[in-house]
Formats: C-alpha cells, structure tokens, sequence
C-alpha cells in the first residue's frame, strides 16, 4: 500500500466495469484467510465496490501482482511450547478522509504463532 496519499473516491475519474472490480476484490478477501499481510489493504479498496474508479482497479490490480510474485508466502505454524497470548492493536486517527473515521486492527499470537487478526472502520468519528 502507497504510504503517501489517501484512498477516496475521485469523483471526477472515468468508471470502470462493477462486475469486474468485484470479482477481483471477491478474489482477494478469499485469499485474505491465509495472507494476513493483504488482509488490510483489501478491506480498504472493498468500500468501493459500490462505485470502483481506475485508480481504484489500478491499485487492486498492484495487490494481485504483489500476490503472484509472493505465492510462496503463506501462515507457518511452529511446534512451540509456549502458551502465552500476546496482542498488538493500532489505530489511525481519522485516517478516511471521506467520512473522518478511524480504523482499528490487531493481531493475536499464541507463543510465537499468529492465529487471528481484525481490521475494522470505526462507526463513530474521533474528535
């Protein structure tokens, strides 16, 4: 994901086929169950199923290319003994520029193994 600029929804850019631009996101949130590093990203571009733009099947497009140049990567799972929980959470302050809501995510491991992680809009907006 570009580390400068902020996903929106570009009103005076060309459309692009809906079909499609939900085939290619449907794709992704499948394979978001063992790619947690996507998972993130995917969510994002998602909201604009309802009205895709290019830049916005441009973008998804990069995910799949960085995907099919990643397919090696994946979940491992080691044999660890150690039973401890451990989670991380972040937030971004108002990071959608379109509506000023935040977006949460976490992770959690069990020893040093990663089992679940959330990415989730927030329905209010921070003041």
């Amino acid at each position: 994901m570009p580390t400068t600029g902020k996903l929106q929804s570009n009103p005076g850019e060309k459309f692009v086929d809906q079909k499609l631009y939900r085939s290619m996101i449907g794709s992704l949130l499948y394979l978001t169950a063992t790619r947690p590093e996507i998972a993130f990203i995917v969510g994002c571009y998602a909201r604009f199923q309802a009205d895709p733009k290019e830049s916005h099947l441009k973008a998804v497009k990069r995910i799949i290319r960085y995907v099919s140049g990643t397919v090696d990567y994946g979940l491992s799972y080691s044999m660890d003994t150690n039973n401890s929980l451990v989670a991380y959470s972040d937030v971004d302050w108002a990071g959608c520029v379109e509506d000023r809501k935040s977006i949460s995510g976490g992770c959690f491991y069990v020893g040093q193994n990663l089992v679940t992680w959330h990415s989730k809009k927030q329905n209010s907006q921070s003041l």
